[in-house]
């Protein structure tokens, strides 16, 4: 028997024992796709995702050389109202503050649409706007969502609109979709960084990368080294290397082009990260939820690794 499908938790990680100590960090499903565009499905990207990381349980990363298995409380897919985006949001909204307090979480969605609940609880509890590292093929910036006036791809504008981020930490990478001018240079016109996916051709090795390593870095600094939430939408990759996602973009990054971003900068203070849009019923040979398990390991081990296990609960 193949004993990495022995267990659906991420990691293989031990049922939640509520009389325990929490581990330093919590990982929770967001089975939510009702904000979609394209082809829906990301509602089943938590699971996909738990089930690729089992190659992973008892690996120590190549780079960190630590394991993030053992330090990790699965917490299962929240309850959540699949009625519309409101309910959902307040339903979130609702568990978010005490899952911030207890542990450094992190967040499989789901479609992109459950990352404003999340900052919006974030900027709460930490009393100040966000940095944020956003991949995507998509700006996000849209004004209204097909008519909608919150969807998946609105979340950004909609950020900064409300003061949740910093708009000159805010940092887009693999950026590629088609799209009004307006909303792609969005960012970039309130003062904030994208990195096409054009930009970033040819472009894998961390030397070749540490220009813009560098230039996340001076902006971070110049700005008081505020906290920093990480954002990764699948469809940043080629679909050569993520098939399974709702609105595919060709000519996108490779997945050693994320890794190197994720190792490169695993030292900042990241509060918390979420890996979204993984739509498990268009993947090839698993190839999606691979890649989106490889990246959540390597943010775990990257905090480890660097000693910022408690960063998102206690220590801030």
């Amino acid at each position: 028997m193949f004993a990495f499908l022995s267990s659906s938790s991420f990691l293989r990680a031990p049922p939640v024992n509520p009389q325990a100590p929490p581990r330093p960090f919590g990982l929770a499903g967001l089975a939510w796709d009702g904000a979609t565009t394209n082809r829906p499905g990301a509602r089943f990207g938590p699971q996909a995702i738990r089930q690729a990381s089992q190659m992973l349980c008892d690996g120590i990363h190549p780079l960190f050389d630590v394991s993030p298995a053992g330090m990790l409380d699965d917490l299962g897919d929240l309850p959540l109202p699949n009625t519309g985006l409101e309910a959902m949001r307040a339903a979130f909204a609702a568990q978010l503050p005490a899952l911030l307090a207890r542990q450094h979480m992190v967040w499989l969605g789901g479609d992109h649409s459950v990352t404003l609940p999340i900052l919006r609880a974030q900027r709460q509890r930490l009393g100040r706007p966000l940095a944020v590292i956003h991949f995507d093929a998509h700006c996000d910036t849209w004004r209204d969502h097909f008519g909608e006036p919150s969807g998946h791809g609105t979340w950004v504008s909609e950020a900064m609109q409300e003061g949740l981020v910093l708009d000159a930490c805010f940092t887009q990478i693999g950026i590629r979709s088609a799209g009004e001018r307006a909303a792609r240079d969005h960012v970039r016109e309130r003062g904030g960084l994208i990195f096409t996916a054009r930009d970033l051709r040819g472009r894998d090795s961390p030397a070749q990368l540490a220009p813009v390593i560098a230039q996340i870095r001076e902006r971070l600094a110049a700005h008081g080294a505020p906290p920093v939430y990480l954002s990764l939408d699948i469809d940043c990759l080629d679909p050569a290397f993520a098939p399974g996602t709702g609105t595919p973009e060709p000519g996108g990054l490779s997945s050693a082009q994320v890794l190197t971003f994720l190792e490169e900068l695993a030292d900042l203070p990241f509060v918390g990260m979420d890996c979204v849009e993984v739509a498990p019923a268009y993947d090839h040979a698993e190839l999606t939820a691979y890649a989106a398990a490889s990246f959540v390991w390597t943010y775990l081990a990257g905090r480890l690794a660097c000693g910022g296990a408690r960063v998102g609960a206690s220590s801030t």
